[in-house]
């Protein structure tokens, strides 16, 4: 206790004051220079500054500080005072503690040198002891070592003639245990000391017999080689054995390899046994399984069965550590090559049936089946070409899905053509079915809605369908052709392009048919002609920004541009107004002409009446009226004035009078009637009876209308007429008059052709003698 209480007596001693500290602590800021970049004066009366001075310090208080700041500033001061005390007897007695927990670890320290101190001691003399043993050990063998080494080398000798003696009963021992391998590599390690020693007669007798042996053991490994019951590691076992054995390394390619095609080609008949199976009917195929379930049956067992092999015959021939006849890179490459030739030939044969697998998909519906069969098929074929990537099929898998889509579009387009012309046969029917002859013609908008609504929506279901060969699951929708060309040129142009060219160019043939049997319907063409112009209009471009939506390709090859469609079909939908507008005009003229041409004028009867044949024209063209006016807009007429159903028509034109010339009718009167008329019709304005219509109803009607009394107008001047032939031709005129000024979009065009149709009557009358324009008005109101 008296000891242990002695030895902390240096951390009593007392601690420098407070005034030292400080010129201690000034001290090393001026070694170190922290004062040195400092331009401030030192502060005599900083208490924390190195150069304080306590009596400076007491003085400056009490000069500046009152009473009680003086007061405060004591107490703050023994407070600061109490506290570095606390602080220094904290660190004292943590300090304390360290050092007796430092002393107590140097007192055991000294006990475990003292004890190590003397373990070595015993050390160094057994060192020392076993030293001189091994000293006096070596002095006394030191005159047979070399004796002791020649009788070491003769032992071994001995070991290795006994080894070989044995050499023959070893192997038969092996190969009797099915110890193949460990046979070959006691003949592997005797092989070379034959072999030298083979002139001698005793080591020629054991070569003999070892490579007869040997003989028998290669036979044996090569029909377990030949097995179909052997399983991989089997096979790996006999070909490394073989090769270990000398056996030529081609000859087991080939032999590999030869196996290996039995099977495969027997999932190729497999196959081709599907395609080709024949129906319970003869000359009848039965129905094929759906694509997907044949990519599955192919990929399942040829595909496999192909991967299977490569694996194999990579592990065995080409990647397998060098064996025998395999230590040449040459070798490596030979089995290489063989394998892709290999793999190649069958693989060609797959892909062929494949194709005529795709071909015989004829359906048009959704191609989910198909291109996941392609999908799947392509997926598959890259398991082949990662383990042999120089096969030719690395790109043929991707030519076959690039073929398959570009027949499956051909296939659409077809479709939707196919589709198109059906549409067009429904909406004939329905044109020519009876009850669209009476007033059922208000179907015209609804057929027109349904043909543009079904071809829209066949549009947007084949695009839907053609989609899935871009989906992002898959594989084969990342190589360029489907990413680009298939896009822009396939979808865009060989289908959407080709289609609405399709639609225009079939609708520009229905002008074409005139005349022949079984001619369009003036319905047909009409309903066409709309169709095509509200493709002109909006839905071109809707179906072609649809195709570039849902399309995003990366080709930059020129596409076709939606002005030139849009032409084409503003072209279409008017060539067919004005092929619509002449074979209503020519029905028309057909009634009219027929009624000149089959009655004779000469000997004709006092009109009492309006022919029929007027009030059948009227009726028609009121029929054609309406049916214009279900589909196209009324149009732009000139003003009316307020006769216009009043008007009357003189025997000759405006600028002649009938009191005039009728007193001097004589041979030599015609002559200056038809000068006068000539003159007249220079000066007139040029009415041209075909001139295109545009798109709406008054436009139309017109065209119909000039084209009907142009008709009348030329048969009357082929016909010779008497009085009641040229008052009958009045009456008509007037009727026509009462009813057709409304339907065209200047009257007075009808007014000068019926002008003319009775003056060029009256020109080929020989008793030209009107009726009284009363009358005429009172037989037309009649009629």
């Amino acid at each position: 206790m008296a000891a242990a209480a002695a030895e902390p007596e240096p951390e009593a001693e007392p601690e420098p004051g407070p005034g030292k500290k400080r010129r201690i602590r000034g001290m090393l800021k001026l070694y170190y220079g922290l004062n040195e970049g400092s331009r401030e004066p030192l502060d005599p009366g900083d208490i924390d500054g190195a150069h304080f001075q306590p009596e400076f310090y007491l003085n400056k208080l009490r000069k500046e500080c009152t009473l009680a700041e003086l007061m405060e500033s004591e107490a703050e001061m023994v407070k600061h005072i109490r506290a570095l005390d606390s602080d220094m007897q904290t660190l004292v007695y943590e300090n304390y503690n360290k050092f007796i927990s430092a002393t107590d670890t140097i007192r055991k320290m000294k006990n475990d040198f003292k004890k190590m101190e003397d373990e070595m001691d015993c050390l160094a003399t057994n060192m020392a002891a076993i030293t001189e043993f091994s000293a006096r050990i070596s002095h006394t063998l030191q005159d047979q070592h070399q004796q002791i080494t020649k009788l070491s080398g003769v032992h071994t000798l001995l070991r290795k003639l006994q080894f070989l003696f044995e050499l023959p009963a070893r192997l038969n021992k092996c190969i009797e245990l099915e110890a193949y391998g460990q046979a070959v590599r006691y003949y592997s390690k005797a092989r070379s000391v034959l072999h030298q020693y083979q002139h001698m007669a005793s080591f020629q007798g054991i070569q003999n017999d070892c490579q007869k042996i040997m003989s028998d053991l290669a036979h044996k490994l090569r029909e377990k080689f030949r097995d179909t019951g052997s399983s991989a590691k089997e096979l790996a076992e006999c070909v490394e054995l073989l090769l270990q054995l000398g056996e030529p390394a081609e000859e087991l390619c080939d032999e590999f390899l030869a196996h290996a095609r039995s099977r495969l080609e027997e999932d190729l008949s497999a196959l081709e046994a599907e395609l080709g199976q024949p129906g319970p009917l003869p000359g009848a195929a039965a129905p094929l399984s759906d694509i997907l379930e044949f990519t599955d049956r192919g990929c399942n067992g040829f595909v496999s069965d192909t991967c299977l092999v490569i694996a194999s015959y990579q592990d065995l021939f080409v990647h397998r550590p060098a064996a025998g006849g395999l230590a040449s890179p040459d070798v490596a490459r030979m089995a290489g090559a063989k394998l892709v030739e290999f793999v190649d030939q069958l693989m060609g044969r797959y892909f062929g049936l494949v194709e005529r697998r795709i071909r015989a998909e004829k359906g048009v519906g959704d191609s989910s089946l198909l291109v996941r069969g392609l999908d799947r098929f392509h997926r598959r074929l890259q398991a082949v070409v990662k383990l042999l990537p120089n096969l030719r099929a690395a790109t043929a898998g991707t030519e076959i899905a690039v073929r398959a889509a570009q027949e499956r579009l051909r296939q659409y387009l077809q479709a939707l053509q196919s589709f198109y012309a059906d549409c067009l046969t429904d909406v004939r029917q329905s044109l020519a079915a009876p009850r669209l002859l009476g007033k059922d013609g208000a179907n015209l908008p609804e057929l027109l809605a349904s043909v543009s609504a079904s071809i829209l929506n066949q549009v947007k279901s084949v695009l839907a369908y053609v989609h899935l060969f871009t989906a992002k699951d898959i594989t084969f929708s990342s190589k360029a052709y489907f990413k680009g060309e298939f896009c822009s040129q396939g979808v865009r142009e060989g289908l959407i392009v080709n289609f609405i060219k399709y639609m225009c160019h079939s609708a520009r043939q229905f002008c074409e048919t005139a005349g022949e049997k079984g001619a369009t319907p003036p319905g047909l063409l009409l309903l066409l002609s709309r169709l095509c112009l509200d493709y002109e209009t909006s839905t071109i471009s809707y179906i072609l920004t649809l195709t570039d939506e849902q399309f995003l390709g990366q080709d930059h090859s020129p596409v076709t541009l939606v002005t030139v469609l849009c032409a084409d079909a503003r072209e279409a939908a008017q060539k067919l107004l004005n092929h619509y507008v002449k074979v209503q005009g020519l029905n028309v003229s057909q009634m009219l002409r027929k009624s000149v041409e089959t009655r004779d004028w000469l000997n004709t009867i006092e009109p009492r009446n309006v022919r029929a044949v007027m009030k059948r024209v009227v009726e028609d063209i009121t029929s054609i009226d309406v049916q214009v006016g279900l589909l196209y807009e009324e149009g732009v007429r000139k003003a009316h004035s307020s006769d216009s159903s009043k008007r009357t028509f003189s025997v000759y034109s405006s600028s002649r009078q009938q009191a005039r010339y009728a007193p001097s009718y004589t041979p030599s009167a015609p002559m200056d009637t038809n000068l006068l008329s000539n003159i007249q019709k220079l000066f007139s304005e040029r009415i041209d009876i075909f001139s295109p219509v545009e798109f709406n109803k008054v436009s139309v009607l017109t065209g119909i209308i000039k084209i009907s009394l142009k008709t009348f107008l030329e048969c009357v001047r082929l016909r010779s007429f008497g009085r009641y032939g040229l008052q009958q031709i009045q009456v008509d005129c007037q009727y026509l008059q009462l009813y057709l000024w409304r339907f065209v979009s200047d009257e007075n065009l009808v007014h000068f052709l019926l002008d003319e149709i009775v003056a060029s009557t009256a020109h080929r009358c020989l008793d030209p003698v009107t009726m009284e324009q009363s009358v005429i008005e009172v037989i037309c109101e009649r009629g």
